[in-house]
């Protein structure tokens, strides 16, 4: 967190928390929800300020309930996430990197939702692969040792009897099916706070 935060923080302990106003989508764009956009349901406009985006990174966390939230100097602003805390994107240098810039770290766990999404675990953080990646990374799978297809992947989601392991580098992960609607009992997080 910014020391400029904390010292806010300091200064202003009690200013009221703000919900609804930001999210953070599915490909991992943070995006300002204004009155309108929250009637609506809407996800909001999309933050291209590359500052304020990097501000919002480095100032993001949870609490013990699960909230994910933006400290924005005194004020905590509560996320609406669209899948999980985080994003990962696909690197070549790295692997995996975040929605936030920081790297992901090897995957210690790795479940497909019964929507096809690929959600990837290291340590506490769990992210769910930008869709426009899922390919690439559905290319490094094997299902009972062998590469496995789309199609044979997508039949796995059906009936999981047989192993299927993401190969990443020299290591193999287990790949484990789980339905999108446990991924926030798995997680232990909110993706809705304040509602």
């Amino acid at each position: 967190m910014d020391d400029i935060v904390k010292q806010a923080m300091a200064k202003w302990p009690n200013v009221p928390h703000c919900y609804g106003w930001l999210a953070l989508d599915a490909r991992g764009n943070w995006r300002m929800r204004d009155e309108a956009a929250q009637r609506a349901n809407a996800p909001g406009d999309k933050l291209t300020n590359a500052a304020l985006v990097g501000f919002i990174n480095r100032n993001y966390a949870h609490d013990d309930k699960g909230r994910w939230f933006f400290q924005n100097g005194p004020q905590r602003v509560y996320v609406n996430l669209e899948a999980t805390p985080y994003i990962a994107r696909t690197d070549p240098s790295q692997g995996f990197v975040l929605q936030t810039g920081q790297a992901l770290g090897a995957p210690e766990a790795v479940f497909m939702t019964d929507a096809g999404a690929v959600i990837l675990q290291a340590g506490d953080v769990v992210a769910q692969l930008d869709d426009r990646d899922v390919a690439q990374v559905l290319a490094r799978m094997e299902l009972a040792g062998r590469p496995a297809s789309v199609e044979a992947i997508m039949a796995w989601l059906e009936d999981d009897t047989e192993e299927l392991m993401l190969v990443n580098g020299d290591s193999r992960v287990k790949v484990e099916r789980l339905s999108a609607e446990a991924l926030t009992r798995r997680f232990g997080y909110v993706q809705s706070p304040g509602t």
